[in-house]
């Protein structure tokens, strides 16, 4: 339903992950996915949403060349915890050190997602709520070992073998912690077929 609306328009996904790219598919989209690289820092004052909702106007930023049946969708994803921002671990010790600080608490998954075209830019943001169980170590290096923490916002995927062992309680919107919330991106797109 939504790709015929939208069968006029040109969809960008500037986004290598293949689970945002799995979303776009399974919500019937036609895009494509161009990637162009920029370097993902922001102000040190900005805190939550602040800072996901830069980074996904500042990976906009990078297309300069957009026509006017083109609409891209840029997207950022953080792991809010103890007042900071956990991104994406560099190496095992980080992913052990994140993973163990999310340990026994709560934390909020942020995702915003900007959409641009030519003549006008829409971001929207999502957050969720998620609480872990008090983990072991052994299942801490166990979820390093053999699964992939370090290109996951956080050091995890609630997707995986983790979020079945160590998710008790989630507040908001599940597809958001796996990197869009789905339901907002579907109805911003309708309001952009709309217009």
């Amino acid at each position: 339903m939504l790709s015929k609306r939208l069968q006029h328009r040109n969809i960008i996904l500037a986004s290598g992950s293949p689970r945002r790219q799995l979303f776009f598919k399974e919500l019937g989209l036609d895009f494509t996915i161009q990637l162009k690289p920029i370097d993902e820092v922001f102000p040190t004052h900005y805190k939550g949403t602040e800072i996901t909702d830069y980074l996904a106007q500042l990976k906009a930023a990078a297309f300069k060349d957009l026509q006017e049946t083109d609409i891209l969708i840029t997207s950022d994803t953080i792991v809010w915890h103890q007042n900071k921002a956990l991104n994406k671990p560099e190496n095992r010790n980080q992913a052990f050190e994140m993973i163990s600080s999310l340990s026994g608490n709560t934390h909020e998954v942020m995702t915003s997602v900007c959409f641009t075209s030519p003549s006008k830019q829409i971001t929207i943001n999502d957050t969720t709520q998620v609480t872990f169980k008090t983990l072991t170590e052994e299942e801490i290096n166990h979820y390093i070992d053999n699964y992939q923490p370090y290109d996951k916002a956080g050091g995890y995927g609630i997707q995986e073998w983790f979020g079945y062992i160590a998710v008790t309680r989630l507040e908001g919107s599940y597809f958001n912690v796996m990197g869009l919330p789905t339901h907002k991106v579907y109805e911003t797109l309708i309001q952009l077929a709309d217009s």
